[in-house]
């Protein structure tokens, strides 16, 4: 139990300095000062983590340990003054924001194993841990959010990683093996759609036909 609690805090602090790198690459974006820049990357450092903890009932990580906070405002104090080296911010958040999916979902997977809950809930808490903080972070900062955007995958990432887990817990892989398996996925599928352009097919209306009823 030690040892599982131990990989929590390290999938949970690596979570967190990666999203907050995304928070504020997104803050330079909208050209916000530091003080923006510190409040964009904490939320979005935060944000999956937080409801995760308060759906399931427990401390919230980052009240348990305020350390957390520190870690997202040093990230984004850094990126304020480094930001402009970068030949292109989007497309350097669109890679670190891909690597902080693939350590947060199985972060958010390995908190409900330990909370003994069932595969269904697995799933979920892998899903919301992964796309919370992003989705707040966009739409704070009035960009259309990754997760929705056409095609793209990201929430598909986060499902398939979390499902990836539980068979390999089921398959015997162990806790350390099955969250390993779970990263390897969502990266995998989320460089796919950044690099290689992986889509999922969208939905399309069709016009109705002539002389057909107006609904």
């Amino acid at each position: 139990m030690i040892a599982a609690f131990t990989l929590q805090d390290g999938l949970d602090y690596a979570s967190v300095l990666v999203f907050a790198l995304t928070g504020a690459l997104a803050a330079s974006r909208s050209q916000l000062d530091v003080v923006g820049f510190i409040f964009i990357a904490c939320l979005t450092a935060t944000g999956g983590g937080t409801l995760r903890d308060a759906i399931l009932n427990r401390e919230v990580f980052w009240v348990a340990d305020p350390l957390v906070l520190a870690v997202a405002a040093f990230a984004a104090v850094t990126v304020f003054f480094t930001a402009h080296l970068l030949e292109s911010r989007y497309r350097a958040l669109l890679w670190f924001d891909a690597f902080a999916l693939s350590v947060a979902v199985p972060a958010g997977v390995a908190v409900a194993m330990a909370e003994g809950q069932g595969w269904p809930i697995l799933l979920v808490m892998g899903m919301i841990t992964g796309c919370m903080g992003g989705l707040l972070r966009d739409v704070v900062c009035n960009e259309v959010p990754l997760v929705l955007k056409q095609g793209e995958l990201y929430a598909t990432c986060a499902l398939a990683g979390s499902l990836g887990a539980v068979l390999g817990g089921l398959a015997g892989l162990g806790h350390g093996l099955s969250l390993l398996l779970c990263a390897g996925i969502v990266f995998t599928l989320r460089a796919g759609s950044i690099a290689l352009g992986w889509r999922l097919p969208v939905y399309r209306s069709h016009p109705p036909s002539p002389g057909a009823p107006k609904r």
